[in-house]
């Protein structure tokens, strides 16, 4: 198998493992494994398979760009990678989103008026993933980029949808509610309702992400690329 058809199989991996282990097989594989054992399993495959996606990823020879990553896009990455990290961030606490066998924190979260980042998405970890993706894709418009991030950007959002509808059918009113409250896509008019300690930290990790590119091999992202 060569570098890319490598990188296609292990992107095809990752991404159909998780919807297939997030819903058809979840039920099955937790009665007979235990709630800890699933999760066991589910953090291996989603660990091997995003290793096998980066190795594939690092043998690909880099194509040409479909277009030139122009100054201005760079300010326009550097933005969208900004906002993800704010939105990261701030899911990290009270996010009913996250996993909870017994749904029980999630009722009493969802029961609340959202507020901070749940403003502006009640997905905001996904859609920080998906944000950091696009940023990517218009930084490095190659085959092998569109590829590797467009299945990251994929699972994120479709994952997303997924996880509405599965929490609908497992708590009803107490996740419509949430629905009707909160919103799907980002709504830019509500950044303002972010807490300034969520967008201190938030910045924060943002420059000590884009700063840590180098370590990589990579160019400078963020305001590195200019100082």
């Amino acid at each position: 198998m060569d570098g890319f058809a490598s990188l296609i199989a292990a992107c095809a991996l990752f991404v159909g493992s998780h919807f297939l282990l997030s819903h058809p097989l979840r039920a099955p594989l937790v009665g007979r494994m235990g709630e800890k054992g699933f999760l066991g399993l589910y953090s291996l495959v989603a660990l091997v398979s995003f290793g096998w996606m980066a190795w594939a990823y690092r043998r690909v020879e880099a194509g040409p760009l479909y277009w030139a990553p122009t100054d201005a896009i760079w300010v326009v990455a550097s933005l969208l990678t900004l906002l993800a990290a704010i939105l990261f961030v701030g899911s990290l606490r009270g996010n009913p989103a996250l996993p909870d066998p017994q749904g029980d924190a999630i009722r009493s979260l969802a029961a609340k008026v959202p507020t901070g980042v749940f403003r502006v998405t009640r997905h905001p970890m996904m859609w920080g993933f998906a944000l950091w993706g696009v940023a990517h894709m218009l930084i490095a418009p190659r085959a092998d980029s569109f590829v590797l991030v467009g299945s990251i950007v994929f699972l994120a959002l479709a994952g997303s949808y997924g996880q509405d509808r599965k929490k609908e059918a497992a708590l009803g009113s107490a996740w419509t509610k949430w629905e009707r409250q909160t919103s799907f896509l980002p709504r830019l008019t509500q950044l303002s309702r972010i807490e300034p300690r969520i967008l201190l930290i938030g910045t924060v990790f943002w420059l000590l992400a884009t700063w840590g590119h180098s370590f990589f091999g990579y160019a400078g992202a963020g305001i590195y690329r200019w100082l």
